[in-house]
């Protein structure tokens, strides 16, 4: 059991949270919510040894193992991917290196009457007592499983983790914690660089293979399913509910409904006993009863009602334009790269009005087709454009597209055109950038607030073929449902990639899958797709089995 006791934090002289008290325990799958700001992250690397705070302290057994996924994450290393994740087993590794040098003393030494000799027979014995008490493993088949789970290929094995972007570089260290098998895996935002089956993947293994669990996440699905405790970061204190998050929502709604009808009882006790204070103040045959009124004013413990996150995104697309009757229309097309295959023979269409999904593994091509789509890129067959399709594009990495020397104000009244330009602050409110706040440069901004700057930029002119790209990474889960129900509300074409299924979910009516160089038309909605998807996997592991 880990003991978080007491702990608080400060910066600068105000108080981010205090006395924050809970255990966790074996088996418990906690997410840890909170609005931004709250201090999630910082309680998480506390928890994790890699912050001190201000007061209070971490308890944990001598040996237990705490692992890490911070939310951002640089590999430098010119290791392979293999030799990478097999650093998780380096410990081990160096045990059995101490112990063969050990033994290999022992047999040649002759002082055997020696102290010397006599404390190699003790380094021999506790070090082997620790390292056959370490279940044993094989190293290689569980770094490969590990590694082909995380969406890998074997022919990534050898290939430098420097060669890979920051979220494969992510998946790597992923590889390592989920390979130490600790008593405690510590995630930050653990999704934003997977794709569905990988998402899926980890679900599974931290669900069936994972001891404790803590993590902070805007993927509402996958926290839904994995977890069944949710602790809640608010107003600098903690509330714990022993369930997932969904019924967490429900049961928060009712502490604070019941937090506000005592706030309000309170405040009309109050009002009537300083009504009588004051009527009475300078009576003298009502002294006593107005001092022990005032007494009791002074000792009443004022009810509080936890803040309530009033900000909201107003997320309104502009009227699309009327396009022709297909946007989209791919005949034959195929990518190279040089003598590598990404897709070949794809042909589909997309009709005005379309809400599609693109899914599959990382690499499969599905950005690809994208900038095939927007005339990125050159390829080989037909791709074709309806009448009037006017494409508004979000890009994977838009948010890093941005001019970080710019402010807030002067990235979106550069580009502001006519009318709108006297509309720039209205726009910025709409999207929960007001006062000083449009001020600040964006070099200083969080993922979700430069997430957000990027979408305004994409709303300045209307279009009729919307094209998202992972448009929800860095974004909360109340921002993600404010933008699901204005792209419900879209009226136009609408392509979206996305690894996440709770968005995906009621959203897109039809699923474009990516893998193995061919693209597969599913006339399903996401939750359909997985559903068929899992069928299909065991049908394949059964016939391998069968040869």
């Amino acid at each position: 059991m880990i003991s978080v006791d007491a702990v608080g934090v400060e910066f600068s002289g105000t108080t981010l949270f205090s006395n924050i008290n809970f255990n966790i325990n074996n088996e418990d799958k906690i997410a840890l919510m909170g609005k931004n700001g709250a201090g999630k992250s910082t309680l998480l690397k506390i928890i994790a040894g890699k912050d001190n705070p201000t007061q209070g302290k971490i308890s944990a057994p001598k040996d237990a193992v705490i692992a890490y996924l911070p939310q951002h994450l640089l590999i430098n290393d010119d290791c392979t991917v293999f030799e990478e994740a097999s650093k998780a087993f380096s410990e081990m590794q160096e045990m059995k290196r101490q112990l063969d040098e050990l033994s290999l003393q022992l047999e040649t030494r002759t002082d055997y009457e020696s102290d010397a000799y006599s404390k190699i027979i003790e380094q021999v014995s506790d070090l082997s007592e620790k390292y056959y008490s370490v279940e044993e493993v094989n190293v290689d088949a569980e770094v490969e499983m590990t590694l082909l789970g995380l969406g890998f290929l074997r022919s990534d094995f050898t290939r430098p983790a420097s060669e890979f972007s920051g979220g494969w570089r992510m998946r790597i260290e992923l590889a390592k914690i989920l390979l130490k098998k600790p008593d405690l895996i510590l995630l930050d935002e653990p999704t934003n660089h997977l794709d569905i089956e990988s998402v899926q993947w980890l679900e599974d293994f931290l669900k069936t293979s994972a001891k404790a669990v803590m993590v902070i996440s805007h993927d509402r699905a996958f926290v839904d399913s994995l977890t069944n405790r949710t602790i809640e970061l608010t107003g600098g204190r903690i509330y714990d509910y022993k369930t997932n998050y969904s019924h967490y929502l429900e049961l928060r709604k009712e502490r604070r409904e019941q937090q506000q009808k005592q706030f309000d009882d309170q405040a009309k006790e109050i009002a009537s006993i300083q009504q009588f204070i004051d009527r009475f103040k300078g009576t003298y045959s009502k002294t006593l009863q107005v001092q022990s009124r005032v007494k009791m004013l002074e000792k009443m413990e004022i009810v509080e009602v936890d803040e309530v996150d009033t900000s909201a995104l107003n997320l309104k697309f502009p009227p699309a334009p009327r396009s022709g009757k297909y946007p989209v229309i791919v005949d034959q097309l195929a990518k190279n790269y040089g003598d590598h295959t990404v897709f070949k023979d794809v042909s589909l269409t997309i009709a005005q009005g379309e809400k599609v999904a693109f899914v599959g593994k990382n690499g499969e091509g599905k950005s690809t087709l994208i900038k095939a789509i927007m005339g990125e890129i050159e390829h080989e067959g037909n791709m074709q454009l309806g009448h009037n399709s006017l494409i508004g594009y979000f890009a994977q990495n838009q948010a890093a597209l941005l001019d970080e020397k710019l402010s807030i104000f002067e990235t979106i009244d550069e580009i502001a055109k006519g009318d709108m330009r006297t509309k720039v602050k209205d726009l910025l409110g709409a999207f929960m950038f007001s006062g000083d706040t449009i001020e600040k440069k964006v070099k200083v901004l969080s993922g979700g607030e430069r997430t957000r700057l990027a979408m305004i930029k994409l709303l300045l002119q209307p279009v009729n073929l919307l094209i998202l790209d992972e448009p929800t990474n860095h974004l909360d889960i109340k921002t993600k449902d404010i933008l699901k129900d204005a792209l419900k509300a879209f009226e136009g074409t609408l392509i979206l990639v996305s690894h996440d299924r709770d968005f995906l979910d009621g959203l897109a009516s039809k699923v474009f899958e990516f893998g193995n160089q061919r693209v597969k038309e599913h006339f399903e909605d996401i939750n359909g797709f997985l559903r068929n998807k899992k069928i299909e996997n065991l049908k394949e592991i059964e016939r391998k089995v069968k040869v």
